[in-house]
């Protein structure tokens, strides 16, 4: 799986650290994989908080393969291993569907020295089906393979979860954003019966949401929001996620309170 234009929409105007990029990058392929999997409409929210230089990542998206996300750096950014760049936290999953009464969560301890381990060790914890994953980005394209067992299948392929493992791990990250699906598939299993199925489009969405905005400042009240007209001159509000200024003058504000 890769994506491109996609992502480097999303990382538009960021002016993350490299580092920090990889990483939202490596989270964005990640979450495609796994929310391509969907088999109902529904949102799928992977958010990590650490104590370290880079203390949240977010990643959402829904069956349609429609992304947003965003990175948080409370400290200036150093390449290093994950453990210094999130340091101790956790991996939350949130699962949000139309039947559903509440959203589902989960969470597991941030565990391994990669994101692509962090999501080993969280989907052996949730799905209970061996799993691993490849995952590479940089500034262009965010790229990932993953693999996971099917049930019975060991009865048809003793050694094939060995195999093809071994057959992944001689993958270099530079193949991972180099090669397109199909030829990187026939360089890592070049004996395997592969088959390809039809491209899905995966879309950055974030547009405006003027309504969100209204029904948050009409939660904090009129008296409040003319306070903050009164000390600064307008009110600003910014959307981390789809990285969107609003701004509102004393005549929105009336329009807003009287409407």
């Amino acid at each position: 799986m890769q994506l491109d234009q996609t992502w480097r929409d999303m990382i538009a105007g960021r002016d993350y650290a490299l580092p920090t990029v990889h990483l939202l990058g490596e989270l964005a392929a990640v979450t495609v994989l796994i929310a391509s999997n969907l088999k109902q409409p529904g949102r799928l929210t992977f958010q990590l908080r650490g104590a370290g230089s880079v203390d949240r990542l977010v990643m959402d998206c829904d069956e349609q393969l429609h992304l947003r996300g965003m990175a948080h750096e409370a400290a200036k950014v150093e390449d290093g291993p994950l453990t210094g760049l999130l340091g101790t936290g956790f991996l939350t999953l949130t699962l949000d569907a139309p039947d559903m009464r509440q959203p589902y969560q989960s969470q597991v301890p941030l565990a391994g020295d990669s994101l692509a381990a962090v999501f080993e060790h969280y989907l052996a914890q949730s799905e209970q089906q061996p799993a691993r994953l490849w995952l590479a980005s940089d500034s262009r394209r965010a790229a990932g393979l993953f693999l996971q067992t099917l049930p019975q299948a060991a009865q048809r392929d003793p050694d094939g979860w060995n195999r093809v493992q071994a057959l992944a791990d001689t993958l270099q990250p530079s193949e991972l954003l180099q090669l397109n699906s199909v030829e990187l598939l026939s360089r890592v299993f070049p004996e395997e019966d592969v088959r390809v199925y039809d491209p899905r489009p995966v879309i950055w969405h974030c547009p405006e949401n003027w309504d969100k905005v209204s029904t948050m400042l009409r939660s904090i009240g009129r008296e409040e929001c003319e306070a903050i007209l009164h000390e600064v001159g307008e009110i600003h509000v910014h959307d981390d996620i789809c990285n969107r200024d609003y701004r509102l003058s004393a005549a929105d504000v009336v329009k807003l309170f009287d409407h």
